[in-house]
């Protein structure tokens, strides 16, 4: 791997590039469906993008007004991006202007600390020891062809992870595991901290850390881990390996997976997908099309390119319309379960279903199942359907008591609110909103 600029001068030149290239027409923003519902049909378009442009051209200038409401209500959608007529990347555009403001007061301090803290604390709810280590101990670095990424915010739901280990053992691929805020991709210090220091340090890191295993291809799970590093600052490190997500993967081994998916599951089931990546649902969509018995009957597409505070949650009147229809459909369909894609959507999609009355498994759930293994237990799930910070306080002491963790459970109802994601809960009880 070749050496790299610091990442701050990356994206002086990636802005310099979009200055370059944007003529300022608009229709970027004439396109957002975001616009309706973040007070900004009657602006004028081309005031907002000149409103963001300005943000790009030095450090000291910010998003104001009309600007920064569009640009931080941005969802991620993408329909921008086959709308620019000078190939301009507005979703890029956006991302890093909202990098750079998030140098001058919009920033979220501490972020990384109080994530990481609560990834440690959830895997050890919910997984033995060495479940925990394998998924957020790096491994002795060794000659892989593949690397199995797993970001950090996935690791609040260790069983999808797991399912798909288990798809990629059925497969005899060659693979070592990198997950956990050790192995963070650097984009909550880069959009969320604005520390653009911290952040080109610590994706260099990861990048660094995913050449050690000399792998042909790294395999990402996370939504913002695939823009961040696959889009955002693409290009940033020069790298010997293909970054593509495990979907992409799986459908390229598909032959291979179809001959080993002989486990009928007589279902039937919607999918759930997001526009922002829609190459990513159309992977997952046609998987379960492989799966002997499974009936998909329609995929419901959401805004954004993935739900929670980095994606659909940053324009919440858009998403309660677009959630109120998925909710509707899915409860009318007469289907068996929602399927879905990410581990944020699922987190909120299982709460969204046991309040109306509808099942949500993830898709590596159904694979593993095809696979003829028994798929591993949403041990959040049975958290969250608890509802009372004292409760589940008292149900996980034993789990951490295992883990060697000591905490009174008072203490510990006391931290789970910064534990649990705001999206994972209704009902007022009062948590920790953060990326991914």
């Amino acid at each position: 791997m070749s050496a790299a600029p610091a990442l701050s001068e990356f994206v002086e030149d990636a802005a310099a590039a979009i200055l370059g290239a944007c003529t300022g027409c608009a229709r970027c923003v004439e396109v957002c469906p975001v616009v309706p519902f973040a007070g900004l049909a009657a602006s004028d378009p081309k005031v907002i993008v000149s409103g963001v442009l300005g943000a790009l051209r030095g450090n000291e200038a910010r998003l104001a007004g009309d600007a920064a409401t569009w640009a931080h209500q941005c969802n991620g959608c993408g329909a921008c991006i086959p709308a620019c007529p000078e190939g301009v990347n507005p979703r890029q555009m956006i991302m890093l202007a909202n990098t750079r403001d998030a140098r001058h007061g919009t920033s979220t301090p501490q972020l990384f600390r109080k994530m990481a803290r609560a990834i440690r604390l959830m895997a050890a709810m919910q997984l033995v020891p060495e479940d925990v280590k394998r998924l957020m101990q790096p491994p002795r670095a060794r000659e892989a062809e593949v690397v199995f990424y797993l970001g950090c915010n996935a690791i609040r739901t260790p069983h999808i992870l797991f399912n798909a280990m288990y798809v990629l053992d059925s497969l005899e691929v060659d693979y070592e595991v990198l997950g956990g805020p050790s192995a963070c991709c650097g984009i909550i210090h880069s959009k969320w901290e604005g520390d653009l220091k911290a952040g080109g340090q610590v994706t260099s890191a990861t990048l660094v850390r995913f050449g050690e295993f000399k792998p042909k291809k790294v395999l990402n799970w996370c939504p913002s881990c695939e823009l961040h590093i696959g889009e955002t600052i693409k290009g940033y490190r020069e790298t010997s390996f293909d970054f593509d997500h495990i979907t992409k993967y799986l459908v390229e081994r598909e032959a291979d997976l179809k001959a080993r998916l002989t486990t009928p599951v007589n279902m039937r089931v919607m999918l759930h997908a997001h526009t922002g990546m829609a190459e990513l649902g159309e992977n997952v969509a046609r998987l379960l099309r492989a799966i002997p018995g499974l009936t998909l009957v329609d995929t419901l597409l959401e805004p954004g390119y993935t739900c929670g505070g980095s994606g659909a949650d940053r324009s919440p009147a858009l998403k309660a319309q677009l959630r109120e229809e998925t909710l509707r459909r899915m409860s009318e369909s007469g289907c068996d379960a929602l399927v879905s894609l990410y581990h944020g959507c699922h987190q909120q999609l299982a709460v969204a279903g046991r309040e109306h009355g509808f099942r949500v498994v993830n898709f590596t759930d159904l694979l593993v199942r095809s696979l003829g293994g028994t798929p591993r237990e949403d041990a959040l799930e049975a958290y969250r359907a608890i509802g009372e910070w004292h409760a589940i306080a008292r149900a996980a002491m034993p789990q951490l008591k295992a883990a060697g963790i000591e905490f009174d459970a008072d203490a510990l109802a006391a931290v789970l609110p910064e534990v649990f994601s705001s999206a994972e809960f209704r009902g007022g009880l009062e948590a920790f909103a953060g990326p991914g």
